[in-house]
């Protein structure tokens, strides 16, 4: 009998934190599950100490190296309705698949769940982290996911749960030479599938040195960049040029990738006096009032990376009368 959900859970020398992980999903509440896990070359010893006799526990090897090769390894493998995912070093609390199960179901609109998290490290958590899980949390319905999702990926990785048929249309994981996990959810925007979040931290996500996404070279920050880039020229500027604004390092950044994709930039937006009135990259800098003149068709793109700057840019916009979604993205 198939089970509902697949957990993939791909794991390279493990270490002492995949008995935790392990241990999270075994403890799941009120679903039937297996835990697919994918060893992707390990030579810790980790994974030989977990407890082989719980049948719902299945060890694969990896069919080729890496990390992309191991998900499409699990995937392939999964017999659920339903597709989970978990990493080696972090905690699902007890109701988390109940949950999300639950959330699909009553938002068939939705087709990828994630949850909300809690970071947490061996010292103490960073103001950055602490701002990106306050972000990542407060990311819920689909129209947020949606509008904000060229700032960053906004669900979690581990945290996903969709059904099978997703990620079968989607045709799993690539490596596109940026996170794997951004892309993905990127090319199911761009085929028309929502994301949404239950209520409630469900995941506690670890930060560690050894994380993916602090050593893995796709996941540089020039990387999200080109991501960001590649897809609103495939799926929201349908040809019309762009402003960018932020004339520092991001917007310069994100115009270099536009650029990479045949993207006319006009212009760039910016409110320091020193930098209004000059040019970068060969392109005029605006205040927005006059970008707003001068630029009436472009979209704007904004590669201000502060957080705190975003809701007065927002309000800005807005009574400029351009709509969020369609005239302007955050992107970055």
């Amino acid at each position: 009998m198939e089970p509902a959900v697949s957990v993939v859970l791909p794991v390279r020398d493990g270490g002492p934190h995949l008995a935790a992980a392990v241990g999270s999903i075994l403890a799941q509440e009120n679903c039937d599950f297996e835990l697919i896990l994918v060893d992707d070359h390990s030579s810790d010893g980790a994974l030989e100490s977990l407890p082989s006799r719980d049948a719902r526990i299945r060890f694969i090897a990896n069919a080729g190296g890496g990390l992309i090769d191991a998900l499409n390894t699990g995937l392939r493998a999964a017999r659920g309705h339903y597709i989970a995912r978990m990493d080696a070093d972090d905690i699902a609390l007890p109701k988390r698949l109940r949950t999300q199960l639950d959330y699909l179901a009553r938002n068939p609109s939705v087709a990828i769940a994630g949850t909300e998290v809690e970071l947490f490290a061996e010292g103490e958590l960073g103001a950055g982290n602490q701002r990106y899980q306050r972000w990542i949390n407060v990311l819920r319905s689909p129209g947020a996911i949606h509008r904000e999702r060229f700032i960053e990926c906004p669900l979690p990785h581990p945290t996903w749960l969709m059904p099978r048929s997703v990620v079968r249309r989607l045709g799993g994981y690539r490596d596109a030479g940026w996170p794997e996990d951004y892309d993905f959810l990127l090319r199911a925007a761009s085929a028309g599938y929502r994301c949404g979040k239950p209520e409630g931290v469900l995941l506690r996500w670890r930060d560690h040195p050894d994380r993916a996404s602090r050593i893995d070279p796709r996941y540089a920050q020039e990387r999200f960049t080109a991501a960001r880039a590649h897809f609103l020229a495939a799926d929201e500027l349908q040809g019309r040029p762009v402003v960018i604004w932020g004339a520092g390092p991001g917007g310069r950044d994100l115009h270099d990738a536009l650029s990479r994709e045949s993207v006319t930039v006009q212009g760039f937006v910016d409110v320091h006096p020193r930098r209004i009135g000059g040019c970068k990259r060969g392109r005029p800098v605006w205040h927005f009032e006059e970008a707003g003149r001068r630029a009436r068709e472009a979209i704007i793109l904004v590669a201000v990376g502060v957080p705190s700057a975003r809701p007065e840019i927002r309000a800005v916009l807005q009574r400029m009368g351009r709509r969020e979604g369609a005239d302007w993205w955050f992107a970055a």
